[in-house]
């Protein structure tokens, strides 16, 4: 049984989603863009749990497992990325990294 509705579970994840693509969309630091995809498989990973409490089925927390190990690989990777980008380019800002790698 739920403690809390199912309604605000999904509005809560649909804000989380929300504010993850904002993130994404106005930052202009490759850090804080990977922060906006984080948030947004969090928010992806509360709807799975929350739908699988409702639902009293296992494949949602399964599911939400699987999202989270894909979501640890994707930041140690974007993180080795962005070092590696930093190193060469001496700056985060996806832009002024274009405009780096087009000069080279």
């Amino acid at each position: 049984m739920m403690m809390v509705p199912f309604s605000h579970v999904l509005v809560l994840s649909a804000m989380l989603f929300l504010i993850g693509i904002i993130c994404l969309v106005t930052r202009k630091n490759l850090i804080m863009m990977l922060l906006g995809l984080e948030i947004m498989l969090n928010a992806a990973v509360l709807s799975f749990i929350g739908t699988s409490l409702y639902w009293k089925a296992l494949e949602g927390q399964v599911m939400a497992l699987f999202i989270l190990a894909i979501a640890a690989a994707e930041v140690s990777l974007g993180l080795a990325l962005i070092v590696a980008i930093y190193r060469r380019t001496l700056t985060v800002n996806p832009t002024a990294i274009e405009k780096a790698l087009e000069e080279n």
